[in-house]
């Protein structure tokens, strides 16, 4: 049994935290004409981040803090609450819009994306769920309550719109039923009754302009293929050791969301082959340990949420880099603890917190269901004395 918690783990995610304050100053620093009207300094955003990155330490230290008994009772409250906040987006005056899209609370001294919340409520209420003693893999009752509340979740991130959460959010809910065992049948049908569903979406005008643009960004290189045609730029300046540090020429109003959506692709440039291959194997060194600790898990709740929340930091990143490398369509998703985002990064470093208790391995605290317990107890009295009352 560990007696203390997984110092790996801390050490990528402190080292990552590093190397992302760092990139986001080197793609912030230059100030344009227009962000100076503004009042805009070279250090305004490089502030707000180690701002925000105080809050993340704030919010990683709570969530080491909690028991993991304690997040199975709020795992249901969390959920409900990370739904009502997603609703108070639509609510004039505290729903914010940027884009064409009203994904942002107004919360001093910025803004919070509810969507960030909505997936870790989402990984904490499923282990939850799947770690209950009703639980059954070949039932399709048991299948279908988890689908039917992920729906409702992205049908109000479609009404934003938000397609990369509702996708997400998708993808953790399947990975997570797949993993406890759930028959395969079951998710194939949802695979076949999703299907026209998403190309109904992605036939949207703006969203298959995306696809197209995807897949051929040069028909259009001065509108939607512009940002991916600079990514692949970016990339390939960058050569095996990179231009150097703060040296990036496509930061220089040439790449859009260089500090947050596409910073790999400035990574890529100033730090080369080598660095961008060094953030992606930390990252699946932090995928791997957080399985190691789904493997090390003697509860269920632990062993389920554990690599829930494994499988949430590591798809935001695995989707980021296809995003910037031109695999998969642009779609607008931070690089966890790297890009610029406060509400991701908060989301995320609550996560590692979580992860970096669980990693202690202290299962002879392990999470009681009551109710399971007494069950258990009824069946073995009957089993002995028969169908009496007890």
């Amino acid at each position: 049994m560990n007696k203390t918690y997984d110092r790996w783990f801390l050490l990528i995610t402190f080292f990552l935290l590093g190397l992302g304050a760092l990139m986001i100053y080197s793609s912030t620093a230059i100030v344009s004409p227009a962000m100076s009207k503004k009042d805009v300094t070279q250090f305004f955003y490089f502030k707000r981040h180690l701002f925000t990155m105080l809050l993340g330490f704030a919010a990683m230290f709570a969530a080491y803090r909690l028991r993991p008994e304690t997040l199975n009772k709020i795992a249901l409250p969390l959920l409900i609450f990370s739904f009502l906040l997603l609703i108070l987006v639509f609510v004039p005056g505290m729903g914010i819009s940027a884009g064409g899209a009203k994904r942002w609370l107004r919360l001093w001294p910025s803004t919070f994306q509810p969507s960030e919340l909505v997936k870790l409520s989402m990984v904490i209420f499923l282990a939850k769920y799947m770690s209950a003693y009703n639980y059954r893999t070949d039932s399709f009752a048991s299948f279908i309550k988890p689908i039917a509340i992920m729906a409702v979740f992205q049908v109000i991130f479609l009404r934003q719109p938000d397609f990369g959460a509702a996708i997400s959010l998708g993808i953790i809910t399947l990975a997570m039923l797949f993993f406890s065992g759930m028959k395969l049948r079951y998710l194939l049908s949802m695979a076949v009754f999703a299907l026209p569903v998403a190309v109904k979406l992605i036939r949207e005008p703006y969203r298959w302009k995306r696809v197209t643009s995807f897949l051929n960004p040069w028909e259009d290189p001065q509108g939607s293929g512009f940002q991916l045609i600079q990514s692949f730029i970016a990339l390939g300046s960058g050569g095996i050791k990179g231009v150097g540090l703060g040296e990036s020429k496509q930061k220089l109003l040439f790449l859009p969301e260089t500090h947050t959506d596409f910073i790999f692709s400035l990574v890529g440039e100033e730090l080369g082959l080598i660095g961008a291959g060094v953030i992606i194997f930390l990252f699946v060194v932090l995928f791997v340990r957080g399985i190691t600790i789904t493997n090390r898990a003697k509860d269920s709740f632990v062993y389920y949420l554990s690599f829930g929340l494994s499988i949430m930091i590591a798809l935001q990143a695995l989707i980021n880099f296809s995003v910037v490398t031109g695999m998969i369509p642009t779609k607008g998703l931070p690089l966890p603890f790297i890009s610029y985002g406060g509400s991701s990064l908060l989301v995320n470093m609550a996560a590692v917190g979580i992860l970096l208790n669980l990693s202690k391995g202290e299962d002879s605290r392990r999470v009681v269901d009551r109710t399971k317990e007494l069950v258990m107890r009824k069946k073995a009295l009957r089993a002995v004395y028969g169908n009496k009352q007890f």
